[in-house]
């Protein structure tokens, strides 16, 4: 079965996971089952080699040096800019902020964007499905600005209601910020038309897309978005390196986040002047040898194409999704229509805790806690769940392992 499908996708997944040296470790005498891909993915053979090369050949400072090195360093920096730019289809280079991650990119933007544009009593609008880290940042400019942040209910598919997020759209909503998909559900957005009902009312809309950017094919022009936020460690990329989408225009006018070097054009006692986006917002010493190894790890996905990297994960979520119902006792959290790869579950008994620990003896590895988004486990009247959450180099054969490990957690605990 498994062999057909990853046919008829176009991937050969065996050969796939050959490019993934972590995937053929043992863990506590097991095979690893690496099921955590929404914390964080592995990364691929030539995202290590990407970075290795750096710093054995080219390790120089950015911009401005005229030595071999730096030149070198500046052309494969850059180089990678280009790369996400295809990677989101945006207009220019320029539209192509470095950050640390998707934190860093949403926070960039409540503090440089919100803090020059918002004023008391202006709406923020966010949804019940948002990580921590799209909802803390707008949570600190609201008291810091005297405006209002405004939640959109989900229901309980964990589907973000439609008709009430339309009623919050109005005259002072300045801001909406959405997740393309839920890192603790899996729920996909239709964040496109969200998109244009919030510009609808007047507002910029960003978009977290720290769990879409990897699985699926993105369009910022197409969505629309004012901003898109994405991490490269999710997306089979370094850790500490980030991107941030910004509309021209929008970028233009924003003031600049952290003071340093190259984000100016010249520096006196009396006055600085700063540099054009998006360097405006890169103050200092980039994470040079990140972008280059998000960049390798862009190219890598795209050589393997994202749709069929989302029929394969698709493929995936149907057969965990049918195979945890069988499980006794097993509820699945999180049953929208429309879904990425997350299986997110609680298990009558036992505490997601005492089950990763379980599973994590038998070799396999998934997510167990709140998951950076207390207000969805308040939802589901819950203080935790257990998260399976799948990437195009997982198996059948890995879900069934997975399966067979609750078993024996609900073995152990009967």
């Amino acid at each position: 079965m498994s062999a057909r499908i990853e046919t008829a996708v176009g991937l050969d997944v065996g050969r796939i996971r050959e490019d993934f040296p972590a995937l053929r470790q043992t863990v506590h005498g097991h095979p690893l089952v690496y099921l955590d891909n929404a914390a964080t993915s592995q990364k691929p053979r030539a995202v290590l080699d990407a970075i290795m090369r750096f710093y054995e050949r080219d390790c120089a400072n950015v911009h401005r040096g005229v030595h071999q090195l730096s030149e070198r360093s500046t052309a494969a920096y850059e180089g990678a800019r280009e790369t996400v730019r295809q990677f989101l289809n945006a207009a220019a280079p320029a539209e192509i902020v470095y950050t640390r991650g998707a934190t860093e990119s949403i926070n960039l933007v409540a503090q440089t964007y919100g803090r020059a544009n918002l004023r008391a009593g202006d709406e923020i609008v966010v949804s019940g499905l948002e990580h921590h880290s799209n909802i803390v940042p707008w949570q600190m400019l609201a008291a810091e600005k005297g405006a209002i942040l405004r939640v959109a209910p989900i229901d309980d598919r964990g589907e973000i209601v439609p008709e009430e997020y339309r009623k919050m759209l109005g005259p002072r909503t300045r801001i909406v910020a959405l997740a393309q998909v839920s890192n603790a559900l899996g729920t996909i957005n239709p964040v496109r038309e969200m998109i244009a009902q919030a510009h609808a009312a007047g507002a910029v809309a960003l978009i977290d897309g720290a769990q879409a950017a990897p699985h699926m094919p993105v369009d910022v022009q197409d969505l629309d978005c004012d901003f898109y936020a994405f991490s490269g460690h999710k997306a089979f990329g370094p850790t500490g390196i980030g991107v941030l989408f910004g509309k021209a225009s929008l970028l233009d006018a924003m003031p600049p986040w952290q003071g340093g070097g190259d984000m100016i054009r010249s520096v006196t006692f009396e006055k600085t002047t700063f540099n054009d986006p998006p360097y405006k917002f890169e103050a200092g010493t980039p994470h040079i040898a990140g972008a280059i190894g998000l960049g390798a790890a862009i190219d890598y996905v795209t050589t393997i194409g994202l749709d069929r990297v989302a029929a394969w994960e698709h493929e995936l979520l149907v057969y965990g999704t049918e195979a945890l119902e069988r499980v006794p006792g097993l509820r699945l959290i999180g049953t929208a229509r429309r879904k990425a790869a997350v299986l997110s579950f609680v298990l009558e008994g036992v505490h997601p805790h005492d089950i990763a620990t379980i599973l994590d003896g038998q070799g396999i590895a998934i997510r167990a806690g709140h998951h950076c988004a207390q207000p969805i486990m308040e939802r589901f009247g819950l203080t935790a769940t257990s998260r399976a959450s799948l990437a195009f180099y997982n198996t059948y054969r890995e879900i069934d392992a997975l399966v067979e490990g609750l078993g024996k957690v609900r073995e152990i605990f009967e």
